[in-house]
C-alpha cells in the first residue's frame, strides 16, 4: 500500500491510495468506492454507471457514510456541519506537518459567542518552531488569508477574506499539529480555534449594514412612490380669461368634473369679491344644471340594474328548468325497469352524477330564493315608508285644514265689522241730520267689539306673567315664614329654659313678688345664646368677642347692654379676671349649673 501523487490542474496535490488504481473491474463495487471517494461518478468501460443509486450532487452513494473532505493533500474545507449530524475527523497531511483528530468521544471545543461581521479568528496551542509559513499551509485551506499576526506565546490571529471561512477554521479546533516526523514537545501542539474581535471585521460589518439600510430605504422609497397616487395637476389662477374657459367647461358634460375642481379651488382661495360676483354666480348657475342630468343618468342606471336582475332571474329559472329535466333522467334511470340492465361501473356513475346535480340545482334555487326574498323585503319596505308618508302627510293637512277654517272664521269677522262701519259712516254722510241715537250707539259698539278683539290676546298674556308672578311671591313668602318659624321656636324654647330657672331661684313661693332681672324676650333670648356660645368656651371670653359673635345675628345689638345683662345674672354669668401686668383681660364665664346647685 503507498500513496500515489496527482498534480489537479489548479496546481493542487491528489493523494490516491495505490489499492483504489490496482482493483479489477471484475469487481464493480470496490472499483465504484474507490472512485466515490475521490469525488468522481463511478463509470465503467463503456461509459454507464456501474450503480444507479449514485447521487452526483453528493459525491458519494447512497447508503455509504461520508468520508472527510479534508483528506491529505485535498485542500477542501466542508461548510458548517449541522450540530445534530456526528463528524468524523481524519487525520489531515501537508507538507511540513501533519493534524492528527481529537478524540471523537470528547466533548465539541467550546467558542465565544461571535462578533458581527467575524473574518478573524484566534488560533492557540501551536508549536514553539511554528513559523508563519507552517500556519499559511494549514489555515490557507480555508480560505483567502488577508493577514497574520504572530505572538511569541504560540498564538496568533489570522484574519480571511469572507466570514464563512471562519467556520472551516473553526473545523481545526482540537487537532494536534507535529512538524515533521518529530516527536520533540516544541515541534508538538494542540490547536485551539477560536472567535476573535477585530475593530476591522466591525467596521467593515457596519459599513456593509448602513449600505444595506440605505439599499432598503432606497427600495422602500422607490415603492412608495410607485403605489402613491398621482398629485393632481395643478389649478390656474383666476382672471376674467379663465373665468370664461371654466364657464365653457361647465357646459360641457365630458369636462365637467374638471371645471367643477377648478371652481371650488377659487371659491376656497377666496377669489370672490365684488367685481367677480356675477361670473362666479354665472358659474355656479350653469353647474347647478347638471343636477338634473345627473338624477336622470341615475335614474337610467338603475332601470339598466333592474333590467340585468330580471334577465338574471329569468336566465336562472331557465337553468333551474333544465336542471330539473336533468334529475328526471337520472331518477327515471335510477328505476328497475332500467337500473337491471346496467352494470355496477355504469350504476355507480349514475349515482354521482344524480348527486352532483341535485346539488348543484339546490344551490341554484337558494340563490334563485334570496333574490326573490330580497325584492320582497324591498317591496316592504317601500310600503312601510309610503304608509308613514302618507300618515305624516295627512296629520299635516288635517292641522292646516283646521288652522285655515279659524283663520277664516276670524277674517269673515272682521270683513262683517268693517262693512258694518263703512256702512254707518256713509249714512251718517249722506245724513247728518237725521242721525239716531241709536246709529251712534252701534257704531260705538262696534269699535269696542274691534278693539276687544285686538286687544284680547295682550291682556289674556298679561294676566298668565301675573300670575306666574303671584306664584313666585308666594314661594318666596313660603320661605321666609318657614325661616320665620323656626327662629320663633328656638327663642320660645330658649326663653322658656331661662323663665323656668329665674322663677326656681328668685320667686320661691308665689307670694313673693316677680323681680326677674330678664325685662323682654329679645334678653331672653340673648341670654339663651350668650349661654351656648359661653358653654362651648369653658375657659371663658371676653366681652368683646361675645359682641363680635352677637354681631353677626344682629349689627344693632350694643356692647354695655350685654354687659349690663351679663352683670344683673350672677347665678348663670360670672366674671373673672385673667392674665398678669399688661395681659390682664376681664373674661366671662357660665356658671348656670353651679348656680343651680346654689339655688
Amino acid at each position: 500500500m503507498f500513496l500515489v501523487q496527482y498534480t489537479a490542474d489548479n496546481g493542487r496535490t491528489l493523494n490516491v491510495d495505490s489499492t483504489a488504481m490496482t482493483l479489477p473491474m471484475s469487481n464493480p463495487t470496490a472499483w465504484a468506492t474507490a472512485m466515490n471517494n475521490l469525488g468522481m461518478a463511478p463509470l465503467g468501460i463503456a461509459g454507464q454507471p456501474i450503480l444507479p443509486d449514485f447521487d452526483p450532487a453528493l459525491g458519494m452513494m447512497t447508503g455509504i457514510p461520508p468520508i472527510t473532505p479534508m483528506m491529505p493533500g485535498l485542500g477542501i474545507v466542508p461548510p458548517p456541519i449541522p450540530p445534530d449530524m456526528p463528524v468524523v475527523k481524519e487525520i489531515i497531511h501537508c507538507k511540513s506537518c501533519t493534524l492528527f483528530p481529537p478524540n471523537p468521544n470528547l466533548p465539541p471545543p467550546a467558542t465565544r459567542e461571535r462578533p458581527p461581521g467575524c473574518k478573524t479568528v484566534f488560533v492557540g496551542g501551536l508549536p514553539e518552531n511554528g513559523t508563519e509559513q507552517i500556519i499559511v499551509e494549514v489555515f490557507e485551506q480555508c480560505g483567502e488569508i488577508i493577514a497574520i499576526r504572530k505572538s511569541k506565546k504560540n498564538f496568533c490571529h489570522i484574519r480571511f477574506a469572507e466570514e464563512y471561512m471562519v467556520d472551516k477554521a473553526l473545523y481545526l479546533s482540537g487537532y494536534r499539529i507535529r512538524l515533521g516526523s518529530s516527536t520533540d514537545k516544541r515541534d508538538t501542539g494542540r490547536l485551539h480555534v477560536d472567535f476573535a474581535q477585530a475593530r476591522d471585521d466591525l467596521y467593515e460589518w457596519e459599513c456593509k449594514q448602513r449600505m444595506l439600510a440605505r439599499e432598503e430605504r432606497h427600495r422602500r422609497r422607490m415603492e412608495e412612490e410607485r403605489l402613491r397616487p398621482p398629485s393632481p395637476p395643478p389649478v390656474v389662477h383666476y382672471s376674467d380669461h379663465e373665468c370664461s374657459i371654466v364657464a365653457e367647461k361647465l357646459k360641457d358634460d365630458s369636462k365637467f368634473s374638471e371645471a367643477v375642481q377648478t371652481l371650488l379651488t377659487w371659491i376656497e382661495r377666496g377669489e370672490v369679491n365684488r367685481r367677480s360676483a356675477n361670473n362666479f354666480y354665472s358659474m355656479i348657475q350653469s353647474a347647478n344644471s347638471h343636477v338634473r342630468r345627473l338624477v336622470n343618468e341615475k335614474a337610467a342606471h338603475e332601470k339598466d340594474m333592474e333590467e340585468a336582475k330580471e334577465k338574471f332571474k329569468q336566465a336562472l329559472s331557465g337553468i333551474l328548468a333544465q336542471f330539473e329535466q336533468i334529475v328526471a333522467v337520472y331518477r327515471s334511470a335510477s328505476k328497475q325497469k332500467a337500473w337491471d340492465h346496467f352494470t355496477k361501473a355504469q350504476r355507480k356513475n349514475i349515482s354521482i352524477w344524480c348527486k352532483q346535480a341535485e346539488e348543484i340545482r339546490n344551490i341554484h334555487n337558494d340563490e334563485l330564493m334570496g333574490i326573490r326574498r330580497e325584492e320582497e323585503m324591498e317591496m316592504s319596505e317601500e310600503e312601510t315608508e309610503e304608509t308613514t308618508e302618507t300618515k305624516e302627510t295627512e296629520e299635516s293637512v288635517a292641522q292646516a285644514e283646521t288652522l285655515k277654517e279659524e283663520n277664516d272664521s276670524l277674517r269673515w269677522q272682521l270683513d262683517a265689522y268693517r262693512n258694518e262701519v263703512e256702512l254707518l259712516k256713509q249714512e251718517q254722510g249722506k245724513a247728518p241730520r237725521e242721525e239716531d241715537p241709536n246709529k251712534e250707539q252701534q257704531l260705538k259698539l262696534l269699535q269696542q267689539a274691534l278693539q276687544g278683539m285686538q286687544q284680547h290676546l295682550l291682556k289674556v298674556q298679561e294676566e298668565f306673567k301675573m300670575k306666574e308672578a303671584e306664584l313666585e311671591k308666594v314661594k318666596d313668602d313660603k320661605l321666609q315664614v318657614e325661616k320665620m318659624l323656626e327662629n320663633l321656636t328656638e327663642k320660645e324654647s330658649c326663653s322658656t329654659a331661662l323663665c323656668t330657672s329665674s322663677q326656681d331661684s328668685e320667686c320661691p313661693s308665689e307670694k313673693t313678688p316677680n323681680t326677674s332681672p330678664i325685662k323682654s324676650e329679645r334678653e331672653a333670648l340673648l341670654v339663651g345664646i350668650i349661654s351656648t356660645f359661653l358653654h362651648v368656651h369653658p375657659f371663658g371670653a371676653s366681652i368683646e368677642y361675645i359682641c363680635s359673635y352677637l354681631h353677626r345675628l344682629d349689627s344693632k345689638i350694643c356692647t354695655n347692654d350685654v354687659e349690663c345683662l351679663l352683670s344683673r345674672l350672677q347665678h348663670t354669668f360670672r366674671q373673672e379676671m385673667t392674665g398678669v401686668g399688661a395681659s390682664l383681660e376681664k373674661r366671662w364665664k357660665f356658671c348656670g349649673f353651679e348656680g343651680l346647685k346654689l339655688t
